[in-house]
């Protein structure tokens, strides 16, 4: 059961925060591109990508911010709005980390986060601002119940 998990079970609160990092590939990009349907060139064109002004192929900004899904699905969160800034390009081989923190929660659960992902150099490529869901106690039990029964969907 990863750290983001246990802490979910044991309840969140405003402030608490969650870091994660990942090296993004060409393949990741190009699979994206097939689920997502975005063949901008700026994702498969070297040439495309400088004529930008880019230094070569760039990462879909969605897969990258796609980070933020991965720390609200750990915690069960069900989100209700996201909006992105994109500061920055993410190239092959970049490595992003995430810090996703919780801003607000009120006596219904409902919760304001924030994200900044950052580069390996320590530049912002994507600032992002959240709302959704905390789960409630009786969602805690079922997910504590889940990694009870190793149910792999829960507990990577």
């Amino acid at each position: 059961m990863s750290d983001i998990r246990k802490r979910a079970i044991a309840g969140l609160k405003a402030g608490d925060s969650f870091t994660l990092a990942r090296t993004f590939t060409e393949e990741e990009t190009t699979a994206f591109g097939e689920i997502s349907r975005d063949q901008n060139p700026v994702h498969y064109s070297d040439e495309f990508a400088r004529a930008k002004n880019l230094q070569g192929k760039i990462c879909h900004g969605l897969l990258v911010g796609g980070m933020i899904t991965e720390v609200g699905g750990q915690i069960g969160w069900l989100a209700s709005g996201m909006n992105f800034r994109f500061r920055r390009p993410v190239y092959f081989g970049d490595t992003i980390t995430c810090v996703f923190t919780i801003t607000e929660v009120d006596e219904r659960n409902r919760a304001r986060a924030e994200a900044v992902l950052s580069n390996q150099y320590g530049e912002p490529v994507i600032e992002a601002w959240l709302t959704g869901v905390l789960p409630e106690p009786n969602e805690q039990e079922i997910m504590s119940a889940m990694v009870g029964e190793d149910n792999t969907t829960s507990s990577h």
